[in-house]
């Protein structure tokens, strides 16, 4: 008897004794883990290591509003593509969020297809062709001023290099030489090198700044600029001369890209031609006899060809597109 109340208390006690060893195992763990000083030594780790450096700074300077109602930033938020749309728009220059965008776009469906389906009083998909034409015409707009901004860089950035060689020639540092650029050259060259001289002064490292400055300007030659100094700046080299050597091939790339665009003219103006003239025969013929053309928009057999001719246009203009793009 005192021997099985022997064994029971020892059996108690070694259990008393493993989970109280398991407990103090597990808040250990959680301490060494997540404890205060844990995660103080982490971050300085992690800024020893430079990797939080790098994401404080990614945050700091690529977070932006995607909208200035906070409804729209939550619905927007959820969505990925809305950052590169969002990026987009910022290389276009344009002081726009992507909830103005898209806002203005739905804005213009809705008043392109009740002013055809009420006023004109005809059928859906005349209505929905029109409604997808009034809601690209923003995204349109944003598109041909992010391409004028682009040419305006393209043809502006021999003369920043030349600046920049000339500079580091007279003996200034290249981070003088990048303040010089964004001082003398005009816009958007000026900006986009001030942003990288201000990223530098913030405390950005160079490779960031730069990185940032391709994904904000999505030229090649600007790419060959930005991969030439952080090379130069890994491996050494003379950084003047390779600026110098970089100017005369973007310099000598334009003119061959604007002896193409003259000798393509032809085609290009074509292509305009056959891609709207369509369109401009079918609303004059709907203005001067629109008893012919309502056959079109009416008969069910009307609106079957009326569909395979706007798939048939779509595919002839792409064909166009790529025929008269040529790419230097």
């Amino acid at each position: 008897m005192n021997l099985a109340g022997n064994s029971f208390l020892v059996l108690a006690v070694l259990v008393f004794v493993a989970l109280l060893l398991f407990f103090e195992s597990g808040y250990l763990f959680w301490t060494a883990r997540y404890g205060a000083h844990a995660v103080k030594l982490q971050g300085r780790l992690a800024v020893l290591g430079g990797t939080r450096e790098r994401a404080l700074q990614t945050q700091l300077l690529r977070e932006r509003m995607l909208s200035d109602v906070p409804a729209v930033q939550r619905v927007l938020g959820r969505f990925g593509a809305m950052h590169a749309v969002d990026r987009y728009i910022r290389q276009s220059g344009l002081d726009w969020t992507v909830g103005k965008l898209v806002l203005s776009m739905a804005a213009l469906a809705a008043i392109a297809w009740l002013a055809v389906r009420s006023q004109l009083g005809i059928g859906w998909l005349p209505a929905l062709t029109a409604a997808a034409v009034a809601a690209a015409a923003p995204f349109l707009f944003v598109s041909w001023r992010r391409q004028r901004r682009l040419r305006t860089l393209q043809r502006q950035l021999p003369d920043a290099l030349d600046l920049l060689t000339r500079a580091l020639r007279a003996g200034h540092s290249f981070s003088a030489a990048m303040k010089m650029a964004s001082e003398e050259m005009p816009q958007p060259t000026a900006g986009e090198f001030r942003m990288v001289h201000d990223e530098v002064n913030f405390g950005v490292s160079l490779e960031r700044a730069f990185t940032h400055l391709a994904e904000r300007v999505p030229l090649t030659d600007l790419r060959y600029f930005v991969v030439a100094v952080l090379v130069q700046r890994e491996s050494g080299g003379n950084l003047t001369e390779i600026l110098g050597n970089l100017g005369r091939l973007v310099r000598e790339r334009l003119k061959l890209y604007a002896r193409i665009r003259v000798l393509s003219s032809e085609g290009r103006l074509s292509a305009w031609v056959l891609g709207l003239l369509p369109f401009a025969l079918a609303a004059l013929m709907n203005i001067f006899n629109p008893a012919f053309m309502n056959v079109m928009w009416r008969d069910p057999i009307g609106i079957t060809i009326t569909q395979y001719l706007l798939v048939l246009m779509a595919v002839g203009i792409v064909v166009l597109v790529k025929i008269v793009r040529i790419r230097v």
